[in-house]
């Protein structure tokens, strides 16, 4: 008679797969707080802070031009870093990239908090700023890459986006933890004590959030369906090549979904710097914006999870066009609001674009690539795909400013449709995604 090997189910194994997941998603969630922790507080004090400490200030619309193009520069690092530790983890395993990607990212954001001024070197103050965004670029390419494929390859299969949509949160929070130090110092101190020590306090606080992400990270396991295919994986010397040379299609496809992410550049970096530039004339102040955005990721790492989980039960393309769509709507009326100092208006369009419409593409889009691509090409195929539409969508703040600045009549209605233009763009590529909700990644 014919015998089948029966799968070892037994208490002790589901236990250890658990404990696994729970690792998993727990070292997951912290590399994504750190990154979107250097992510707000860049963004913010590139909006806020930067163009009158690091750049000259003869030329206050070039400043603020400036400024953002370095919020942008550290995109530029990625897809070097999507190709570098991506092959990394494809070749030596998920963990390992995420241990070097931890570090690399906290001593950059520490770094940022230790720079000199423009007053106090002039022209090397602005250099240095964007040597230490392109360290960061380098490092966070892998670091999203490598947390979510551990994740979906931990996950069971109905619930991989459920479980990847934590590693999302993970960002909202660090987003949060962010502005809830940002916020009492900007109160707090005077205009001159802030922005000559107060704002260095949070970027040297991301050494606490170092030591905690690489104590987690020493504890998690290779996934069992990458170790199976391990041997295979280290035979092939560059996993971009073959991710090109296989996998064009599905590259061009996840790189044009990416450009979703204008939405937030949109609302929450050119927003922000539009309505508290004094040369803009609209007269928000630091601590306005900052409460809108610390309530913005606050409601959305509510939502994450939900729509991760509304993915995993309907597919993944209709939560991520709807989401793109919408947000891109949305950021018309947001920017209106903007330019009628309404704080109340500005909260609930922004609550609308970024925590319901944007969260419904931000909690589903990572699965969906992952599910692109085989085992041993995964952490690539997802790290330069993504990488490549975030540093296209990461300059779109300077390119607003550029399109629209200081002066410009209907400033709203013309960076809100360019917004609106891009990601309709991205929500019709999201048509072509294979939907794999469900099914083995095992391929």
């Amino acid at each position: 008679m014919e015998t089948h090997q029966v799968p070892d189910t037994s208490p002790t194994d589901q236990k250890s797969s658990a404990r696994n997941l729970r690792h998993a998603a727990a070292s997951g969630w912290i590399g994504s707080a750190l990154e979107y922790y250097d992510f707000t507080l860049y963004s913010q004090a590139a909006a806020l802070i930067f163009p009158t400490i690091f750049f000259p200030s003869t030329n206050p619309a070039m400043a603020i031009i400036t400024s953002l193009a370095t919020y942008g520069v550290g995109y530029v690092a990625r897809p070097i870093g999507a190709v570098v530790l991506g092959g990394l983890g494809d070749r030596h395993g998920r963990k390992h990239v995420l241990v070097i990607a931890m570090l690399l990212m906290g001593f950059a954001t520490f770094g940022v908090g230790l720079l000199p001024t423009y007053g106090q070197v002039g022209v090397l103050a602005p250099v240095l700023l964007v040597v230490l965004r392109l360290v960061q670029g380098f490092a966070v390419a892998g670091e999203l890459g490598g947390s979510n494929a551990l994740v979906v390859e931990h996950a069971p299969d109905a619930k991989r986006a459920f479980f990847a949509s934590f590693n999302l949160q993970g960002s909202q929070i660090g987003s949060i933890l962010a502005i809830l130090i940002l916020l009492p110092l900007a109160s707090a101190l005077p205009k001159e004590a802030f922005e000559s020590w107060g704002w260095r306090v949070p970027f040297l606080l991301s050494a606490i959030v170092v030591v905690a992400g690489y104590i987690i990270r020493r504890t998690v396991e290779e996934p069992a369906v990458y170790l199976e295919q391990a041997a295979e994986a280290k035979k092939h010397k560059a996993p971009v090549v073959e991710v090109f040379t296989r996998y064009p299609r599905v590259v061009l496809i996840c790189i044009v979904c990416t450009l979703a992410n204008v939405i937030g550049t949109a609302t929450l970096v050119f927003g922000v710097a539009y309505g508290k530039q004094e040369s803009y004339g609209i007269g928000f102040t630091t601590s306005e914006f900052l409460w809108i955005t610390l309530i913005i990721n606050a409601a959305s790492a509510a939502t994450i999870p939900l729509f991760g989980k509304l993915s995993d039960k309907y597919g993944r393309r209709i939560p991520m066009i709807i989401g793109t769509l919408g947000g891109g709507i949305m950021s018309i009326p947001y920017l209106y609001a903007v330019q009628a100092k309404n704080f109340w208006l500005v909260l609930v369009f922004g609550l609308l674009a970024m925590s319901v419409f944007f969260q419904m593409w931000n909690a589903t889009f990572a699965t969906a690539y992952q599910e692109q691509f085989p085992v041993r090409l995964r952490v690539t195929g997802f790290a330069v795909s993504q990488n490549v539409g975030l540093m296209l969508a990461a300059f779109a703040p300077s390119v607003f400013s550029a399109i629209a600045p200081p002066g410009t009549q209907n400033i709203p209605l013309e960076i809100g449709l360019t917004t609106l233009c891009i990601t309709v763009v991205a929500a019709v590529a999201a048509l072509f995604l294979r939907n794999a909700n469900g099914k083995s990644l095992e391929a």
